[in-house]
C-alpha cells in the first residue's frame, strides 16, 4: 500500500495527493509541519490560526448595482494569513435576486480557479431574475464595506434578527477557548472572512439555542433537531465527507447535504417563521453549530476545504415553503413507479437462485405481501459487477425466476457496485493517478478501477453494461446502487502494478468460518436463550434491561496530528485520513478535476447516469433506483436507503430521523433497513420494525451475511403484524401515490416532523418520535420494547380532531400539547387521522400492488366541526415516465354532502365502492343520496358512537362529478 503525500502546485494553488511511485513527476508538497516544500527546500507555513487573518474589504470603485443585485470587488485587506492554504487576494461578490423567495449570493475567485459545481452535474435553477425583485422580494441583502460582513433579513421585517448574520459584531469576542474540551479545534480564535486556496471561514450568529434541522448526512444522537451547544448540550460538527461506515452515531457517513431549514419562535406573537441556507459546494467541510460559554447567541461555522462560498437563502416562511423552495433550486424528486411502495425483501446470504426463489414462496405460503425480491452480491460471479454466477446464479434460470415473478406482478433488483473489475478496454473511463496511470483501488472483486463521470465515454460504457447485463437474462426492474461514496479497501491507491488475478480482501466476511455474527438486540442474551430471538422462551420474557449492546459510538477528539495525507485542516472525517478507504484525494478525473475537490458528487454523478441508462433499457419506464451515497440533487434521480444500520431499538427510532431528514433534502423515497442489517434481531424488535417502516416511503426487510433469519414469516408474530401493516398501507397506495406525485410535481414532503405542519407550536419541534405521512395521517410506532402502551402528542392542541386509523373512534386531546398514552399491544401500531380529510383508499388491499389496484377504491371522509374536508387524489398508469395522461380527482366535504369533480385525460377503471364519513352528527341522517338519487337503506348504516355514516355498494365513477347528500 503506497504512503500518501499531499502535492500543492504553488503557481494555482491547487493540491494533490499522490503516491510514492508518482513523487518525482512533483516538486513541491506540504510537509507534515505544515510547510511548503519546493525542491527540498522550505518555502512558506501555514499558521493554522485564524486570528490574524485580515479578512476582506469592498472596493467601493469596483461596486456595481445590476439589473438584478450586484457586482463587487473584495481585496485582501491585509498581509496574508496563509493559515491553512493561500489566501487569495482578490475575490469577486455577486448578489442576485432569483426570485420572490430565493436569493443567491456567491463569493468566488477572481481567477476563477477554486473549483465550481459545473451545471453538467446540477443544473440549479437561475430563477425569473425579474428587475423588481431588488425592491419587492422577501428577502434582503445588506452588507458592510470594511470589513466585508454581510447579512440577511426578511423585506417585511427590517428591525428583526437577521436571517444570517456574518458581522463579528454580532458573534462572541475571541479567543475562545475549546468548547469541546476533548476537541482542540473547536477553539474559536476569530471570525474573519478566510478565502484561501484550501480553506474557506465564515461564521454567522444565530438566535440562542435556535431550531436548526438538516446538515446531513448524520445518525444524530440528539435527534432529528440538531443540537447547538446551548443549555448543556455539546454542540454539533457535521462533517461532509462521504465515507463507507456502518451507520455510526454523530459521525459523517454517505451524502452530503450541506442545507440547513431555521424554524424560529417568537415568544412575544407566538408565531414562528422558517428559513433555508443552502451552500452549494461539494468541498469536504465541516460546519459547527457551538454555543460558547455565557454567550448571548449560538453560531454556525463553516471551514471548507476549497471551492467557493456560493449560498442560497430560501425565504419559507413555512417549513414546508423552505422545502418545496429547495426543490425548485436543485430539481424535483423524480417519479415513483406504483411498485415501488410495495414490500421489499432482501438478504445478503440468498446463495443461489433456488434459495432466492424459496425465499418468495415462503413469503407466499405465509400470505405476506411481496412485491419486489432483491439480490446482494451473491449474485455475482467473484463478485464482479454485471456478472452472474454460473453455477448458484445461472443467467438463464436467473431470466427464468424473474420472468416468474413478472408473472405474478412482481419485480427485481439486482445490486450494483461502484468498483469495476479491471479490464484493459476501460482507460478512457476511469480515474486516473496524477501521472496518468489507473487510479487502483481494492473491493469485493479484489482489484478496482472506478468509472470517471467527468470522462466522454463514462456514460456510454455504464449503459452498455447495464443493458449487456439485462439482455443476458438478468432482466433488472430497478437497480440497487451501493459502495458509491467511494468505498475502497485501501487506505488511499493500492498502487499501478497490482496484481489482478489477486481476488482477496483484507478483511473476512460477516458469517464466514471465524467471523460470526453475534450482535443482538439490547437485552436479549443468546448465552442464556439461544439464538431464536423469540420474545419468550419457556414462558418467560428475553428482554432483559440489564444486558447491555456494545458500544458501536466513535468517541469525539482531535485525532492523529496532521500528516502528510491532508490538507492543513482537518476535518473531523472519523476515519481521519481522507483517503482512508475510499478513493484517495490525489486521483483525476478528467479536466484535471482532482478527486479532493468532487469525491462528495461521485454518488449523485452514479445515479444520474443509471437513471438515464433504465430509461432507455426499460422503455421509459420510470426507473427506481435506490443508493446509498447522495448530494444536493440526488433526489431528481434516486431514492435512498439509510445504509448498515443495526438490529437495535434506537436504530429503529433513529429511522424516523433519518426519513425527515431526506425529505428536507428533496429524497423523499427513503427508508431503513427494516429489523436491522448489521447484528441479530429478535422477534419483538422485528415485529415493532416491520410495522413502522410499513409508514415510510421505502419499505425493505434486509440482513447481514450470517446474521439469522430475520424474514417476515420467521415468527408468527412478526408475519401477523407484518400482513396487518401492509394491509394498511396497500389500503393507502392512492394516499401514497398522490403524495409522491405531488412531491415530484411541487416539491412538497411527502413524510413530515409535526411542526411542519402546525409550526407554532414549541413542544412539537424536537419530536421525532411521530411522524405524519402529508397532512392528513399520524403515526406513533412503539420504539422500546417490553411496551403494552405508547405516548403520543397530538398536535393542535385541543383544536384538531384525532380519529383513530381502525376504530374511527375520536381522541380526547390535550389543550397544552401533553402527550396521550395509548394502548399499543405487539402486533398493533397507532394511526390516527386528521379531521378536515378526504382520502381514497383501495377498498380490498391484494398480495401485489397491481392486484390491489385492480380492485375498487374507498373514500374515507373526516370532518371538522364545521362538516369540511377536502382532498384529491392523482392517478396515472402507475409505470410511464411523464409526461403521460394523468387525472386529479378532488373530494370536498360540507355539512351534509361530499362531492367529487375530476380533471384530467387519464381514465379511471375501478369504480368507487364505499364512502365512509366521519363526524356526520350525534342523530342518524333519514336518507342519502348520490346524484339524487336514494341509496337503499340496506347499503348505508350509520354507527352512533363514532358519528359515522357508511355507503356501500355506491358504484360511483371516478371519471363523473358526483355528489353524495345525506339529510
Amino acid at each position: 500500500m503506497a504512503a500518501s503525500f499531499f502535492a500543492g502546485a504553488l503557481a494555482l494553488g491547487a493540491s494533490l495527493y499522490v503516491g510514492k511511485d508518482q513523487v518525482p513527476m512533483l516538486k513541491a508538497w506540504w510537509s507534515e509541519a505544515g510547510n511548503i516544500v519546493y525542491d527540498g527546500e522550505v518555502r512558506a507555513a501555514f499558521s493554522r490560526n485564524v486570528s490574524s487573518c485580515p479578512g476582506y474589504e469592498l472596493a467601493l470603485s469596483a461596486f456595481h448595482e445590476t439589473d438584478t443585485g450586484i457586482h463587487a470587488r473584495l481585496d485582501l485587506a491585509g498581509p496574508a494569513c496563509n493559515a491553512y492554504g493561500h489566501d487569495i487576494e482578490t475575490l469577486i461578490l455577486e448578489v442576485t435576486y432569483e426570485t420572490q423567495d430565493r436569493l443567491h449570493v456567491n463569493i468566488y475567485d477572481k481567477a476563477r480557479s477554486q473549483f465550481a459545481i459545473p451545471s453538467s452535474v446540477i443544473d440549479v435553477d437561475q430563477g425569473s431574475r425579474e428587475p423588481s425583485l431588488k425592491q419587492n422580494s422577501d428577502l434582503v441583502f445588506n452588507y458592510e464595506a470594511s470589513p466585508f460582513a454581510f447579512w440577511i433579513t426578511r423585506r417585511s421585517e427590517p428591525d428583526s434578527a437577521p436571517l444570517f448574520d456574518t458581522r463579528a459584531s454580532s458573534l462572541p469576542k475571541t479567543p475562545i477557548a475549546p468548547i469541546i474540551p476533548s476537541d482542540k479545534r473547536t477553539a474559536l480564535n476569530g471570525f474573519p472572512l478566510v478565502f484561501e486556496d484550501r480553506y474557506l471561514q465564515l461564521t454567522s450568529a444565530l438566535p440562542l439555542d435556535t431550531n436548526i434541522y438538516g446538515l446531513g448526512e448524520v445518525v444524530a444522537t440528539n435527534g432529528f433537531r440538531r443540537d447547538t451547544g446551548a443549555h448543556g448540550g455539546e454542540g454539533t460538527i457535521q462533517t461532509m465527507w462521504a465515507r463507507d461506515a456502518a451507520d455510526p452515531e454523530d459521525e459523517n457517513i454517505y451524502g452530503s447535504h450541506p442545507i440547513y431549514m431555521e424554524h424560529r419562535y417568537d415568544e412575544k406573537t407566538k408565531k414562528s417563521k422558517s428559513h433555508g441556507v443552502f451552500l452549494f459546494n461539494s468541498a469536504g467541510s465541516d460546519t459547527l453549530l457551538l454555543t460558547p460559554p455565557s454567550s448571548s447567541v449560538s453560531l454556525l461555522q463553516y471551514r471548507i476545504l476549497g471551492g467557493n462560498l456560493d449560498f442560497y437563502f430560501l425565504s419559507g416562511p413555512g417549513p414546508q415553503e423552505v422545502i418545496r423552495q429547495y426543490g425548485a433550486l436543485i430539481g424535483l424528486p423524480t417519479w415513483q413507479p406504483l411498485w415501488g411502495f410495495g414490500f421489499h425483501l432482501c438478504r445478503w446470504g440468498y446463495m443461489s437462485i433456488a434459495e432466492t426463489r424459496d425465499q418468495v414462496q415462503r413469503m407466499r405460503d405465509a400470505n405476506v405481501p411481496l412485491e419486489v425480491m432483491w439480490n446482494d452480491i451473491d449474485l455475482y460471479h467473484d463478485y464482479r459487477d454485471f456478472t452472474a454466477d454460473p453455477v448458484s446464479f445461472n443467467a438463464e434460470e436467473v431470466r427464468t425466476f424473474i420472468r416468474e415473478l413478472g408473472s405474478n406482478h412482481q419485480y427485481y433488483i439486482p445490486i450494483v457496485d461502484a468498483a469495476v473489475a479491471h479490464q484493459t478496454n476501460k482507460t478512457d473511463v476511469v480515474s486516473k493517478n496524477p501521472n496518468g496511470t489507473e487510479y487502483v483501488g481494492q473491493v469485493w472483486p479484489g482489484y478496482t478501477v472506478f468509472p470517471d463521470w467527468f470522462s466522454n465515454n463514462a456514460a456510454s460504457f455504464w449503459t452498455d453494461a447495464l443493458t449487456n447485463w439485462s439482455k443476458s437474462g438478468v432482466e433488472f426492474s430497478g437497480i440497487w446502487l451501493d459502495m458509491n461514496e467511494i468505498a475502497s479497501f485501501c487506505s488511499g491507491s493500492c498502487g499501478s502494478n497490482a496484481d489482478w488475478s489477486d481476488t482477496s480482501v483484507p478483511f473476512s466476511l460477516p458469517g464466514t468460518p471465524g467471523n460470526p455474527v453475534k450482535h443482538w438486540p439490547e437485552g436479549y442474551d443468546a448465552s442464556v436463550w439461544g439464538e431464536s430471538g423469540n420474545i419468550t422462551i419457556n414462558g418467560k420474557l428475553t428482554y432483559d434491561p440489564k444486558v447491555r449492546p456494545p458500544m458501536y459510538r466513535r468517541a469525539l477528539d482531535d485525532g492523529p496530528e496532521i500528516d502528510l495525507s491532508a490538507p492543513p485542516y482537518a476535518i473531523h472525517n472519523a476515519y481521519g485520513e481522507l483517503g482512508f478507504k475510499t478513493v484517495a484525494p490525489f486521483a483525476m478525473h478528467a479536466n484535471g478535476i482532482s478527486e479532493l475537490d468532487v469525491h462528495n458528487l461521485w454518488g449523485l454523478m452514479e445515479e444520474k447516469v443509471t437513471h438515464g441508462a433504465l430509461l432507455k433499457i426499460r422503455d421509459n419506464k420510470r426507473p427506481f433506483i435506490i443508493s446509498r451515497s447522495t448530494f444536493a440533487g440526488s433526489g431528481k434521480w434516486t431514492g435512498h436507503w439509510l445504509g448498515d444500520n443495526f438490529s437495535k431499538w434506537s436504530y429503529m427510532h433513529y429511522s424516523i430521523q433519518g426519513v425527515l431528514q431526506f425529505q428536507l433534502f428533496q429524497i423523499p423515497m427513503v427508508g431503513a433497513d427494516t429489523c436491522g442489517f448489521e447484528g441479530n434481531s429478535d422477534e419483538e424488535l422485528c415485529g415493532r420494525w416491520m410495522q413502522l417502516s410499513a409508514f415510510l416511503p421505502f419499505y425493505r426487510n434486509h440482513n447481514i451475511l450470517g446474521g439469522i433469519p430475520q424474514e417476515p414469516y420467521v415468527w408468527d408474530s412478526v408475519a401477523s403484524a407484518s400482513r396487518s401493516a401492509i394491509t394498511t398501507r396497500y389500503s393507502m397506495l392512492p394516499y401514497w401515490y398522490t403524495l409522491f406525485a405531488n412531491s415530484s410535481t411541487f416539491g412538497s414532503a411527502p413524510v413530515r416532523a409535526l411542526f411542519f405542519e402546525f409550526p407554532d407550536e414549541p413542544e412539537l419541534f424536537p419530536i421525532d418520535q411521530q411522524f405524519l405521512l402529508g397532512r392528513d395521517i399520524l403515526v406513533t410506532p412503539v420504539l422500546t420494547p417490553n411496551a403494552s402502551t405508547v405516548a403520543g402528542t397530538f398536535p393542535g392542541r385541543g383544536t384538531v380532531t384525532w380519529r383513530d386509523w381502525y376504530t374511527h373512534a375520536s381522541i380526547a386531546v390535550l389543550t397544552d400539547g401533553s402527550p396521550v398514552t395509548l394502548d399499543a399491544p405487539l402486533g398493533h401500531i397507532n394511526v390516527h387521522v386528521r379531521d378536515g380529510a378526504a382520502i381514497l383508499l383501495h377498498a380490498e388491499p391484494g398480495y401485489t400492488t397491481a392486484e390491489t389496484a385492480a380492485g375498487p377504491y374507498a373514500l374515507l371522509v373526516s370532518q371538522d366541526k364545521d362538516g369540511y374536508a377536502f382532498g384529491t387524489a392523482y392517478v396515472d398508469d402507475g409505470d410511464t415516465m411523464p409526461p403521460t395522461p394523468n387525472s386529479t380527482i378532488k373530494f370536498v366535504a360540507s355539512k351534509g354532502k361530499v362531492t367529487v369533480t375530476v380533471a384530467g385525460n387519464f381514465h379511471v377503471a375501478q369504480k368507487l365502492e364505499t364512502v365512509t364519513v366521519l363526524g356526520v352528527g350525534a342523530t342518524s341522517p333519514a336518507a342519502v343520496q348520490i346524484n339524487g338519487r336514494e341509496v337503499p337503506a340496506g347499503d348505508w348504516e350509520y354507527v352512533e358512537g363514532v358519528e359515522k355514516l357508511v355507503v356501500m355498494n355506491a358504484e360511483i365513477d371516478l371519471n363523473e362529478e358526483t355528489t353524495v347528500t345525506w339529510a
